[in-house]
């Protein structure tokens, strides 16, 4: 047997096809993954977005509080994967129907596409810098394009190579960015950082910076339940993403915050989103940072793609592997595009304006219309209490254009004062829970996805949740 298909062998019977997975990993487990994840380059250079537009005292005090909020939303959607043992675009089939999920699920994989360019684009913008600085040779796009086919190899391995990779990961970036604090402040003290002047001509309020890291955690949030349904209770899960989240975002957006602001403090040109600038100022190991979160993250955002497509439909029965090899092709020839870089804020408006809504439907829909449970119908492939009206609950979907319209709107035409991602999030679950309210009352509680016994199928029942 040739290695392709003991590979192809090995990453089936490892739970990496399509259905559900019996979760093992400890709650610090789950927050290394997290935490390695979200020490990453954007997240780190959407901090040098804030600075000057607000001062640095209320930059850290709303990325600290937009976080928080995020990741409630996060943890919430993440919980139903360890409790149903499905990733999140497959849960999307209880509230959108088994059709209806396609939506979604096309959204997320455009996005997360996306998100995988950007990512290696700057890995590779950062490491060509450095190899420039010594050598003189410069190709971004080569270099791109080498970490990218990187990232694509470490997300073959699936969820078990991913679990033993990225807690090491999460310890190297930790340390680094400990030097990078560490130098910033002894260079400069908290109350010069502080008195840096706004620049009241880039129109940010604290309210818009809110708004930004809170898209930045529902940008997140589509990978929540592919990683939390490894965990082994609902309490690992939570508890091991909340805090690995809240902690390493928080620590990525300061970071660059703080990085700008010694760039300014400095006397140098601040540029934001442009890695460079930062590398430039605190030299090869928060080049180093920037590399390896991208390996982290990015082989998350690979995988995340790839098991959103195996598990868009159950009669489908993609295996992993060559789905990961043709979603990884593409992966690679896109990180080439590098004028991507200049669309990253309207990037992630699109996102909040795609899966605000989405997120808000989920939760009322399976803790409130479904009392915290789905049945086994949700891995049929037609038919039982998920098909709705030819497989697509019409309710969700208009509830969802309602709600995405509204980001759009508050957004680009009447901008919200308050921002538009929490009106969004409020109009869509009310809206939701309004026109679903009478199914609520039809709905029995029940345990949800109870194996049958010697059945074998590997997921978790709401039962083993603490």
């Amino acid at each position: 047997m040739n290695l392709y298909r003991r590979l192809d062998r090995h990453l089936q019977q490892s739970n990496e096809g399509s259905g559900p997975v019996r979760g093992t990993l400890s709650a610090p487990r789950i927050g290394m993954i997290w935490l390695a994840a979200n020490f990453v380059v954007t997240t780190l250079l959407t901090g040098t977005l804030i600075v000057p537009g607000v001062s640095f005292g209320s930059a850290v005090w709303m990325i600290i509080l937009g976080t928080l909020l995020g990741a409630v939303v996060l943890t919430l959607i993440g919980n139903i994967g360890t409790r149903t043992g499905l990733p999140t675009m497959a849960i999307t089939r209880g509230a959108f129907g088994a059709r209806g999920s396609l939506v979604p699920v096309a959204a997320n994989v455009v996005i997360l596409m996306g998100w995988s360019w950007v990512q290696a684009m700057l890995a590779g913008v950062t490491v060509n810098y450095v190899v420039e600085q010594f050598t003189g040779f410069s190709s971004p796009v080569l270099f791109a394009v080498l970490c990218q086919t990187l990232v694509v190899f470490l997300a073959i391995l699936g969820h078990g190579g991913i679990a033993k990779v990225e807690p090491w990961l999460a310890v190297v970036i930790l340390a680094i960015m400990v030097y990078v604090f560490v130098s910033a402040f002894t260079t400069f003290s908290p109350a010069e950082f502080g008195g840096i002047e706004v620049d009241e001509s880039l129109g940010y309020t604290n309210f818009m910076v809110l708004d930004i890291v809170i898209a930045t955690a529902i940008s997140w949030t589509v990978l929540s339940a592919d990683f939390n349904r490894l965990a082994r209770s609902s309490r690992a899960g939570i508890i091991g993403s909340g805090v690995g989240y809240t902690i390493s975002t928080t620590l990525a957006m300061v970071l660059g915050a703080t990085a700008i602001g010694y760039v300014i403090l400095s006397g140098d040109a601040a540029a934001s989103f442009d890695p460079t600038v930062i590398v430039s100022a605190f030299g090869t190991p928060l080049a180093i940072v920037i590399f390896m979160s991208v390996m982290a993250t990015n082989t998350m955002v690979v995988y995340g793609m790839v098991t959103s497509v195996v598990n868009a439909q159950v009669r489908w029965k993609a295996r992993f592997l060559p789905t990961s090899l043709a979603v990884g092709a593409i992966a690679i020839a896109g990180s080439t595009w590098m004028a991507l870089l200049d669309q990253f804020t309207g990037f992630l408006v699109m996102i909040g304006a795609f899966f605000v809504p989405v997120f808000a439907i989920m939760i009322v829909d399976y803790y409130i219309i479904r009392r915290g449970s789905y049945s086994r119908d949700i891995l049929r492939p037609s038919g039982g209490a998920y098909w709705y009206t030819a497989g697509v609950n019409w309710a969700a979907i208009a509830v969802w254009v309602v709600g995405a319209g509204a980001s759009y709107v508050l957004t680009y035409i009447w901008p919200s004062p308050v921002g538009a991602t929490i009106p969004a999030f409020v109009l869509t679950f009310v809206l939701y829970f309004a026109v679903s309210a009478r199914k609520r009352a039809r709905t029995a509680a029940g345990p949800g996805l109870q194996p049958a016994e010697g059945d074998g199928l590997p997921y978790r029942a709401p039962a083993a949740a603490e």
